[in-house]
């Protein structure tokens, strides 16, 4: 069977930074593959698009210049947020509030997004809301495990595993989630 839109898709890769030699980013093996539903906008187009019409077994490499991936990084997504946004009764969270922390936190418009505080002083906090992988040119290679019918209840959005790679909102080869 090929791998078309909404068809359960079951992968495992290697991604690396760059190319075939980079740094690896990630590695799901047949323990923890990736499994999704196809062509329903929760990974990145362009990797969906260089492994349509693959069936299992198919071997697949390929790599992703950033723009295609997650977008270069840009310095608007660095913002100052007040520090008192990070007060918990009168004072600061320092749980939460500190240098390379990830912490959630919602746009104007009340949607999620997540940020990585670079810097702490006493009146703000610098955070980076660029993509983890904004900047970075990804290079995936590995193999079609499973492509199958979707059920029901999968074609009802509940089919999507993945780790960094990009389950609800991690990194990796997700579109919406990565």
């Amino acid at each position: 069977m090929k791998i078309e839109k909404n068809k359960v898709v079951s992968l495992i890769y290697e991604l690396r930074e760059d190319d075939s030699k980079g740094k690896i980013i990630e590695t799901l093996d047949n323990a923890r593959p990736l499994s999704f539903l196809f062509g329903t906008g929760k990974l990145l187009p362009e990797f969906e698009s260089k492994i349509v019409s693959l069936v299992k077994g198919d071997s697949f490499s390929f790599r992703l210049d950033s723009e295609k991936a997650y977008g270069d990084r840009s310095e608007d997504m660095i913002v100052n947020v007040p520090v008192n946004v990070f007060h918990t009764d009168g004072k600061l969270n320092e749980d939460i509030c500190k240098v390379g922390n990830s912490v959630p936190m919602m746009d104007s418009e009340g949607n999620p997004l997540e940020g990585t505080i670079v810097e702490i002083n006493d009146e703000h906090v610098r955070m980076d809301f660029n993509h983890p992988m904004a900047g970075v040119n990804l290079y995936f290679s590995g193999q079609i495990v499973e492509v199958r019918e979707a059920t029901d209840h999968e074609l009802n959005g509940h089919s999507h595993s993945c780790s960094s790679c990009g389950s609800s909102q991690s990194s990796g080869c997700g579109g919406s989630c990565g």
